[in-house]
């Protein structure tokens, strides 16, 4: 009779690590109106690039506003974003929420970049 040895099955696994990574929250409040859906995810995908310019971003509050000054409504869109040590806020304004938010991620982008060459 022959012995059979059995080879030991070896898996191999992905394992993937994330070191000192801070997810970045958004809230997002729509002031007298409710925001559909296109215009949340929009205002996501457009903060979410602002990791580009200083990981560390903890989170980040968007108020939306309705501003009704005579005939023309305009839109109103404010980002706060909360860094370690300091709190960044933007405004904008427009007539569409998606030009207002277009409006603030430049004026974020060199309040990140500032505050990223202050540490």
């Amino acid at each position: 009779m022959t012995r059979h040895t059995l080879k030991p099955k070896t898996y191999q696994s992905r394992f993937l690590f994330l070191y000192n990574i801070i997810l970045m929250k958004v809230h997002t409040e729509a002031v007298h109106f409710k925001a559909d859906a296109k215009l949340l995810d929009f205002i996501q995908k457009k903060l979410d690039k602002m990791d580009r310019f200083f990981d560390q971003i903890i989170e980040a509050r968007v108020v939306l506003k309705l501003e009704n000054s005579g005939q023309v409504k305009d839109k109103i869109a404010e980002v706060k974003l909360k860094v370690p040590g300091e709190l960044l806020i933007a405004k904008g304004t427009s007539k569409k929420f998606e030009s207002a938010i277009d409006e603030v991620l430049p004026i974020l982008k060199r309040k990140l970049i500032k505050y990223k060459e202050q540490l």
